[in-house]
């Protein structure tokens, strides 16, 4: 039976940090209504909704203006919960989808004029119910326009880096790559994602710093990656909250006025801030 998820704090904090207008979230999940869309039978768990509603009530104390939709791998590869609120909010929303390979030429055309930007592919050691690495979906989808948006795990980026910049989509690495953030700023993974970015086609998510430390708030080891990436490439980060921080069951679930405000000691540079968060954004999602 898959365990019901933790899901996130219903009363966020307003936020010290004054985002700036357009701000985007680049990195949320919606769940349910559940008896609508339910989840795939091999998804490890199943999640409390998390509505298009909740999040612009979320929006509204944090002063964001969008969101990215990424379709949650308890889903699978079934997308129609991104498409149907894809097709009702246009404005506010645009969507990574979790695809199968054989998608028909005609569903992807359908995809992108409702908003899907890319596709999801996760390391294999994420397991086989997500898409995995796949150079020939890959192809297809850059033939409308997608980038490939990619979870490593561990370090395993290392690993991953030549193999997703031989593709020809942009790529753009989820939750800091997910580098063991403990490891510090030395480790070969950091040196893997400092040359992708040079390549000028890679964007790293400022989002989801707990996936990448045990620790809870403010994830302190995180810091120093963060400072770093951003020095080094800041015309390509994006920053994401990664709302409503499932799979946290037995670890502090942090607020998002909390998480938000990380981005003060991230990027103390307003100026940078701001772009990562509006421009970068809306120049990669399209708003």
């Amino acid at each position: 039976m898959p365990k019901l998820t933790t899901i996130a704090d219903p009363h966020p904090k307003k936020p010290k940090l004054k985002a700036p207008p357009n701000a985007c979230d680049t990195h949320i999940h919606l769940f349910g209504p559940a008896a609508k869309y339910p989840f795939a039978p091999d998804s490890p768990y199943t999640a409390h909704d998390a509505l298009p509603e909740h999040f612009f009530a979320l929006q509204d104390t944090l002063g964001l203006s969008t969101g990215v939709i990424v379709s949650p791998g308890g889903y699978g590869r079934n997308y129609a919960m991104l498409a149907d609120t894809l097709a009702k909010y246009p404005k506010r929303f645009r969507g990574i989808a979790l695809v199968r390979d054989d998608i028909p030429t005609a569903e992807l055309a359908r995809l992108t004029r409702l908003g899907v930007k890319g596709m999801r592919m996760m390391s294999d050691a994420r397991g086989q119910h997500v898409p995995n690495y796949s150079k020939e979906i890959a192809a297809r989808v850059h033939e409308h326009g997608w980038h490939i948006q990619f979870y490593p795990h561990g370090a395993d980026i290392v690993d991953y880096a030549d193999k997703l910049l031989a593709l020809k989509n942009d790529i753009v690495l989820d939750h800091f790559a997910s580098i063991p953030a403990e490891g510090g700023i030395d480790q070969p993974a950091v040196a893997a994602v400092l040359r992708m970015l040079d390549t000028g086609r890679v964007w790293l998510k400022l989002s989801g710093p707990m996936r990448c430390t045990p620790s809870d708030m403010p994830y302190a080891s995180v810091t120093p990656l963060a400072r770093l990436f951003v020095k080094h490439a800041p015309e390509r980060m994006v920053w994401g909250s990664d709302w409503p921080h499932v799979n946290l069951d037995g670890r502090q679930i942090p607020n998002d006025g909390d998480l938000l405000d990380l981005m003060l000691e991230w990027v103390p540079d307003a100026a940078i801030r701001n772009r990562i968060m509006s421009q970068n954004a809306n120049k990669l999602y399209g708003f």
